[in-house]
C-alpha cells in the first residue's frame, strides 16, 4: 500500500500557481499510472490503481494548503497504512526553481502545508518529493509568491520538473530509496 499525495489548492484560481507544484506533479503520476482522478473520499479527490500487486491510492487533498494534514490522517486511517506507506509531493521555496528532490523524512521546513501533516499524523518520518520553486524575488512577500501564477514561459521547466517528480514517486512506490537525491 502506497498513499501518494499531492499537495495544492482546489480551484481554477490556484492551477498554475507555484503553491500547486504537488497538485501537477500527482495528475503528472496518475498520467504515467494510468490512473484517473474519479472518486471523493477523505476529504480529497483520488484515483486507485495497483502496481505490482501493491494498492496505490493518489490523492489531492480538497481541504487547501494550510490544513492538507487533516486529508491525509483521514486517508492513513481508512486504508490503515503507516508513515512508511505515505508519499506527500509538494513546492518548495528552499531549493532553486524546477529541481527535484527526494527525502525521507525531515522537517517542515517554511511549508504550511507539510507543518500541517507532521502535526495532523504525529511523524516526519515519510517520503517526500519537493519540487523546487525558488528563490522567490526580493520585496515579494512569501504568500503573494507561492499563490502567484507560475509565468507562461517559465511552465515547460515546471512541466519536466513535474516528469521527473513522478519517475521519483514511482521509484519510491517500488520501493527504492533514494534519500537527499537532488535529480534536476
Amino acid at each position: 500500500m502506497k498513499i501518494v499525495v499531492g499537495l495544492g489548492n482546489y480551484g481554477d484560481k490556484y492551477a498554475y500557481t507555484f503553491h500547486n507544484m504537488g497538485f501537477l506533479t500527482v495528475e503528472c503520476l496518475a498520467d504515467k499510472l494510468g490512473l484517473k482522478f474519479n472518486k471523493k473520499e477523505c476529504d480529497a479527490l483520488i484515483a486507485v490503481g495497483y502496481r505490482g500487486g501493491e494498492k496505490i491510492i493518489l490523492a489531492k487533498p480538497w481541504t487547501y494548503m494550510n490544513l492538507s494534514g487533516v486529508a491525509v490522517k483521514q486517508l492513513m486511517r481508512k486504508y490503515k497504512a503507516q508513515p512508511s506507506d505515505l508519499v506527500v509531493i509538494f513546492d518548495d521555496i528552499d531549493i532553486p526553481k524546477a529541481s527535484v528532490r527526494v527525502r525521507m523524512k525531515g522537517s517542515a521546513g517554511t511549508h504550511n502545508g507539510m507543518r500541517n501533516i507532521i502535526a495532523e499524523i504525529g511523524t516526519q518520518d515519510f517520503a517526500r518529493v519537493r519540487v523546487g520553486i525558488g528563490p522567490r524575488p526580493e520585496r515579494v512577500p512569501l504568500v503573494d509568491y507561492v499563490l502567484a501564477e507560475v509565468p507562461k514561459a517559465e511552465r515547460q521547466i515546471f512541466f519536466d520538473a513535474f516528469s521527473v517528480a513522478a519517475d521519483e514517486a514511482i521509484k519510491l512506490i517500488d520501493g527504492e530509496t533514494t534519500d537527499g537525491k537532488t535529480v534536476q
